[in-house]
């Protein structure tokens, strides 16, 4: 039997119409030997030495198809990179849809070949899943949820309570790529120019680990970008971050659009970008292992953790003149629904 062109309440009602969505479309993308016994919940082998790692994660990106990805590979890159920086190694992932009566069925086979296309790139497997749908009105097409389960090896301690004064801050690449992309989607300005950063970080991080720095900590800057993740380091660390202006790399494409928008290019959304904090007299062997593999080829170091000072902000920009500006965290919704 074909499966209609468009999602019907049916479909999420456990009869016969969900069996055909999961055997037609769902299991011959996603199956293995975990998925294919379409148990309660899925049996995994013997758990690695080391310790667990655990996330879960929400995606609602609008709209949900633009230059550089999909909500399906969003979705594993964004639960992969949680995992990556936290210092695991992903392992398996659930996939959870939520779908909106309606939802035209070739929307949800794109964000499905998107999800299993990052699996496959991150070398994680999608061993467990769920799928609703909720009448016309009552969703907006397709938001999907996701754990990730992966382990941290031994003797590897990453965080932000290693995090020193005088630690360099790198940069994996051009920051804003994901949130410019979305944005300018969502207005009808998007070009040739724009694509989201959207990618699965644990290759790079895995060479950026053998590279033997002094690596302490690592965030993926999402949602407000580097600078929510600054605040967030220095809220846990008690120190202060200076970005220093000059070095903050920024495609054209992007610096353009935020100037027409009135954002700025250092609280926009990243979703293939990583913020390294490390040791400063091995940022140049570290900067050297990212640039070996293709997701790190504009690595660059964006500013240093300096001890607080009551006169100054905990998070501000050095200009190329050697002034300070403080980088205070907006107060509205800019970027709403932006992964």
């Amino acid at each position: 039997m074909t499966l209609p062109d468009r999602i019907l309440l049916a479909h999420g009602a456990g009869g016969r119409k969900t069996r055909e969505l999961i055997e037609e479309l769902l299991l011959p993308s996603l199956s293995n030997e975990f998925l294919a016994t379409l148990s309660d919940a899925a049996v995994m082998p013997r758990f690695p030495e080391g310790r667990p790692a655990l996330t879960t994660d929400g995606f609602v990106v609008d709209p949900p198809l633009f230059p550089g990805g999909d909500l399906g590979y969003l979705s594993v890159c964004g639960t992969v990179n949680d995992l990556s920086v936290a210092g695991a190694e992903p392992l398996w992932l659930t996939w959870s849809l939520i779908l909106e009566e309606g939802l035209e069925t070739s929307l949800l086979r794109t964000c499905l070949e998107g999800a299993v296309r990052a699996a496959r790139e991150a070398g994680v497997r999608i061993v467990a899943g769920d799928t609703k749908v909720v009448p016309k009105g009552k969703g907006d097409r397709l938001f999907i949820t996701t754990a990730g389960l992966g382990v941290v090896p031994p003797g590897r301690d990453l965080g932000d309570h290693r995090v020193l004064p005088g630690d360099v801050i790198l940069a994996t690449g051009p920051l804003g790529d994901h949130g410019a992309t979305i944005m300018a989607s969502r207005h009808g300005m998007s070009g040739a120019a724009l694509r989201s950063d959207c990618a699965p970080l644990n290759g790079l991080i895995a060479a950026l680990l053998a590279s033997g720095a002094e690596v302490h900590s690592l965030h993926d800057p999402t949602r407000g970008g580097a600078l929510v993740t600054c605040h967030e380091v220095c809220a846990r660390t008690g120190l202060r971050m200076v970005l220093d202006e000059a070095q903050l790399p920024v495609r054209a494409e992007v610096a353009a659009l935020c100037e027409l928008l009135g954002l700025a290019p250092v609280a926009m959304p990243c979703e293939g970008r990583a913020l390294i904090w490390l040791k400063e007299s091995d940022a140049p062997r570290a900067i050297e292992a990212l640039r070996s593999h293709p997701l790190g080829r504009w690595a660059c170091a964006i500013g240093r953790a300096e001890a607080p000072r009551k006169d100054r902000s905990p998070v501000a920009m050095r200009t190329p003149t050697g002034e300070e500006r403080p980088l205070d965290l907006r107060a509205g919704a800019d970027l709403p629904r932006i992964c």
